[in-house]
């Protein structure tokens, strides 16, 4: 039997040293006596492991580790907490006790369950059978961090310090005068309360708090935030565009890695170009404090540029200046002009001086003209859009050979053409690990180098630790890289951090407001949490920016099956297959949705025809895995769990992160455990 909420092993762990069990049986009579008692208490069927003694569930020749290791996921987590139990040499101390505190602290719930009435639970609840101690005491307190509080089975009369019986002692010659029956229905009422408080629905603590965190933060960096707008052309000729592009561009990339400044993205900034909108109506919407808009206009050999900061809530000048030059070289103008404004922008702002600036981008007009529009077409994030940016990179490589955010472009859409194009990882991954080699040689202390690793880590190495070490490198480089937290985000879902993952996609979302992508993936940080209204709220939200991204009609998708819609959940399946043009997730989820309902034969020739795909070009093996797994055919979908695993899909971390995709304690987990997508 499974757990209440998806993805955790058993709802109740009972912990305890074997010895306190051995003679009389103390412990087997209490988890008896619980179960009865939660019978008649929850309306469900409620999953407790209890391991009575070595053969029982747990062999000898067992992994014991490993085996409790899964069983240890659990929503309440149970210490019988003896005078022996207290004991750092005993398994249940290093290995149940301590392991819990550590794996829960880092899941979707957290160590501490806030409940609807305000007040704050543990899940761990102990029961404790003895008076303690002082040094045992301290001890167990120290792994808590805090007072233990629990229930009460012990018995005291002078000289007297052993567990209460049910029906042999009398309340009345217990110093304690507590009564076992009443004890163990304090123990199942404190289970319903803490289980309550998690379920998905009842009281939506985690976007709560997510919500009071972030708000937090994005308070923290409001009041130092800037916005800069694309330089307006006003030549006659209307020929500058490229060097207004530039000189905003540059001055963003720049002044972006301050850590005492939010700056928003390019995406967001520039999607006021030509708009002529109110300053104070730009920069409410991006949620900054300050602007920074300019001009140029060229007129024969000679350019003039203006720039002015400008105060959001009243429309003030802080700051104005302009610079006239003649035109010999321009990147050399851009160069000194972005300098000089960005040492306005810190003495104004952060009341610093300037350091020295980096060249981020080609001195090569034509190279410049082809890194831009391959990240236009990469923003269609399609797979002909991915092949298409793929090629304007290549090319402004040609005009260029040292454009490192070329390389940075290569290496994403290469990146994100293995999970949405046709790109095999073994082929894709191995050309991403050249691109970044490449932009090493030409600049380590870039914030890219460190977030390119960490893709490579987390989707194709499978190394953890050293991702998340990669993800921290690049936002202390970059720390408004509002890419870069959306990755990280990512990252802290798959490794079930949901908390801390809501809290870095907000952030993304808070530097680069306008971005579909980036709000969609916030959306995602809730819907793997298991907050599926607030994942509906933001893909909601994001289609008034676009409402033809089909990846927000997939995800939006999820979310409605999430919460057991799933009329509404094909509907929008159904409209993320129009829009994607023959992606294969996307065809494959809904494939499957039409197996759910009974259209099998609608089902039948989406399957078809992605076998019939798989035969000349690249089919993710997840998507054939996931269509043979809602058919029943486990063999076959192991089979191709297994192919996936060997071809490194790019789907493996979302789906093995998914508790209704791939069950805790399922043969398809152990599968990916042992693959290495073992967090």
């Amino acid at each position: 039997m499974a757990s209440l909420i998806p993805g955790f092993e058993n709802d109740i762990f009972i912990s305890y040293r074997q010895k306190d069990n051995k003679h009389d049986g103390w412990i087997s009579e209490f988890v008896n006596k619980l179960k009865g008692e939660l019978e008649s208490t929850f309306k469900e069927e409620i999953c407790v492991y209890f391991d009575i003694n070595q053969h029982d569930g747990l062999l000898e020749t067992h992994d014991v580790d490993a085996s409790l290791k899964n069983k240890l996921k659990c929503l309440v987590f149970i210490p019988i907490i003896s005078r022996t139990y207290c004991d750092p040499k005993s398994f249940a101390w290093e290995h149940e006790f301590k392991f819990f505190i550590e794996q829960a602290s880092k899941d979707q719930f957290g160590l501490k369950v806030h409940l609807p009435n305000g007040n704050i639970a543990s899940r761990v609840l102990p029961v404790r059978i003895h008076d303690l101690d002082a040094v045992d005491l301290k001890l167990c307190e120290s792994v808590l961090e805090g007072v233990v509080r629990g229930v009460e089975f012990i018995y005291k009369e002078p000289g007297v310090n052993r567990p209460l019986r049910s029906n042999e002692d009398n309340p009345l010659d217990n110093l304690n005068h507590t009564i076992y029956r009443n004890q163990i229905n304090k123990v199942a009422n404190a289970i319903r309360e803490v289980i309550t408080g998690l379920k998905p629905g009842s009281f939506d603590y985690l976007a709560e708090r997510a919500e009071v965190m972030s708000s937090k933060v994005l308070r923290d960096i409001q009041e130092k935030s800037i916005a800069v707008l694309p330089f307006a052309d006003m030549s006659p000729e209307k020929d500058q565009d490229y060097f207004c592009a530039g000189m905003a561009e540059e001055i963003i990339n720049t002044i972006a890695h301050n850590e005492n400044l939010k700056v928003i993205a390019r995406t967001s900034a520039f999607a006021f170009k030509d708009m002529h909108e109110d300053v104070r109506e730009i920069g409410k919407r991006l949620g900054v404090e300050t602007l920074l808009e300019g001009s140029v206009r060229k007129a024969g050999n000679r350019i003039r540029i203006t720039a002015q900061l400008i105060k959001v809530d009243d429309g003030s000048h802080i700051w104005s200046e302009h610079y006239d030059r003649e035109i010999n070289d321009v990147f050399a103008i851009q160069d000194e002009i972005s300098l000089a404004i960005m040492d306005n922008l810190k003495v104004k702002l952060l009341g610093e001086k300037n350091k020295p600036i980096t060249k981020l981008h080609s001195e090569n007009r034509e190279a410049y003209n082809l890194y831009l529009k391959g990240t236009y077409y990469w923003q269609k994030l399609s797979a002909e859009g991915y092949r298409k940016a793929a090629e304007c990179f290549r090319q402004a490589l040609q005009k260029d050979p040292d454009y490192a955010f070329a390389y940075i472009g290569l290496s994403y859409v290469t990146g994100y053409s293995t999970a949405w194009g046709n790109l095999p990882p073994n082929e894709g991954f191995p050309k991403i690990n050249e691109y970044r080699n490449m932009v090493l040689e030409m600049d380590k202390d870039l914030a890219e180098v460190h977030a390119i690793q960490a893709g490579l880590n987390v989707y194709f190495y499978r190394k953890w630790k050293e991702a998340e070490l990669n993800f921290k490198q690049a936002l202390q480089i970059n720390p408004n890289a509002a890419q870069i937290h959306l990755d990280y985000s990512n990252f802290l879902t798959f490794t079930g951090r949901h908390e801390e993952a809501i809290l870095e996609a907000k952030r993304a979302q808070s530097l680069d407001p306008l971005s579909i992508y980036i709000n969609t993936y916030t959306g995602f940080a809730f819907d793997y949490a298991g907050q599926y209204d607030r994942a509906i709220d933001e893909y909601t939200t994001t289609f008034e920016i676009n409402p033809n991204y089909f990846i927000t009609h997939y995800h939006l998708g999820r979310a409605y099956f999430g919460k057991g819609m799933i009329k509404e959940s094909i509907v929008e399946y159904e409209k993320a297959v129009d829009l994607s043009d023959g992606t294969p997730l996307p065809l494959a989820v809904l494939a499957c949705s039409y197996y759910l309902i009974g259209q099998k034969d609608k089902g039948d020739r989406i399957f078809d025809s992605l076998k019939k795909r798989s035969e000349i070009e690249y089919i993710p093996a997840t998507t054939i895995f996931l269509i043979h797994k809602v058919r029943g055919e486990e063999e076959k979908a192991l089979d191709w769990l297994r192919k996936a695993c060997d071809d490194h899909d790019t789907l493996l971390p979302w789906f093995r992160a998914h508790p209704l995709l791939v069950p805790e304690g399922s043969s398809y987990m152990k599968l990916l455990k042992e693959a290495g997508l073992d967090y």
